[in-house]
């Protein structure tokens, strides 16, 4: 049994947690890359989308999402009558960050005969200035259904657009945004790793650069990453995302090693996400307690944002709200 977690004047946070979460009829999100003690805690632990969609699904009135700014967003797009709190509002993202959407607009403007394919790590703003937006997982599938000749915007990761244009031949124009995170990952250092075991399969995520990605065995979304892990054979496996998601392979498969690809000098902390680093059980405790930071949306705004949110689902075959929503 875990021990109890105290602070702020002795409280044990988990009691407190568990207490809060009955009374507020509340339902935790933790994405992969949240610390353990918090994946622990979280009624749904994966990756933001289909978070979203399972709090959706439930009849919580209030979601604690333990992510990002934007992935809260996207829950509060989903279930505007649910209250939606993130435990830091200041949790942002370098994807977000690089695309603000009074430029995105413009860019758009400049190039009016391209559709905009925009990833979902952006906010609410910018989705809604978008035509259709895309996961790490439902991208591919997305673009096989447009023609080649349609011309098409991908922001605002640069990386995973340039790994799609690789994949489908396409030449769209990218944003040239990037994640802090997956951009830390030095191939030297990779390569080095993969000379001490050189039975270990690397596991990529998109968002990485091709430098990273050509040494990739697999090149997936963090969920696609996580079953790789779980379903190779292999006992060994070299990990290229944020490195809290090795918590999940660790609890699913505890006889395999798990290593996280290193950043420039070998053993750095630069590939951890600071910004999922922000949220903590203290603040998780008090967004629960007070229901602040919450999350507010224009509504105008919010169902701009849908729409592009609503024509990847049906494209990628996907229902927002259904299937089995159990607690973990």
């Amino acid at each position: 049994m875990n021990a109890p977690v105290t602070s702020l004047a002795g409280l044990d946070l988990r009691a407190e947690i568990e207490r809060l979460r009955r009374e507020r009829n509340a339902v935790i999100l933790a994405h992969y890359y949240q610390e353990p003690e918090i994946q622990d805690l979280a009624d749904f632990v994966g990756d933001s989308l289909d978070l979203s969609a399972k709090a959706a699904a439930t009849d919580a009135e209030v979601i604690a999402f333990c992510g990002v700014r934007f992935m809260a967003e996207v829950a509060k797009i989903l279930s505007p009558d649910k209250t939606v709190v993130l435990p830091d509002m200041a949790a942002g993202c370098s994807l977000e960050d690089s695309c603000p959407p009074e430029q995105f607009a413009a860019f758009r403007a400049a190039h009016p005969d391209h559709i905009a394919l925009t990833y979902i790590n952006c906010s609410a703003a910018v989705k809604a200035h978008s035509d259709i937006i895309v996961t790490s997982s439902s991208a591919e599938t997305i673009l096989s259904q447009l023609p080649m000749d349609q011309k098409i915007i991908f922001a605002p990761d640069r990386n995973l657009g340039a790994w799609f244009n690789r994949k489908t031949g396409r030449d769209m124009l990218l944003w040239p945004g990037a994640c802090i995170v997956h951009e830390a990952f030095s191939e030297t250092e990779l390569l080095k790793l993969k000379i001490e075991h050189p039975d270990a399969p690397v596991a990529a995520h998109p968002e990485c650069p091709a430098f990273i990605l050509d040494h990739a065995d697999v090149v997936g979304s963090t969920r696609a990453i996580l079953d790789f892990a779980l379903g190779t054979s292999a006992d060994t496996i070299i990990v290229a995302t944020e490195p809290h998601i090795i918590h999940q392979m660790e609890k699913g498969a505890p006889g395999k090693r798990f290593i996280g690809a290193p950043g420039a000098d070998g053993n750095c902390n630069c590939n951890m996400c600071p910004y999922m680093a922000m949220n903590t059980i203290e603040k998780l405790y008090l967004a629960l307690r007070d229901l602040e930071p919450r999350i507010e949306l224009d509504e105008a705004m919010r169902i701009a944002a849908k729409r592009p949110l609503d024509r990847m689902l049906e494209m990628a075959g996907r229902s927002v709200g259904r299937g089995d929503v159990g607690r973990r």
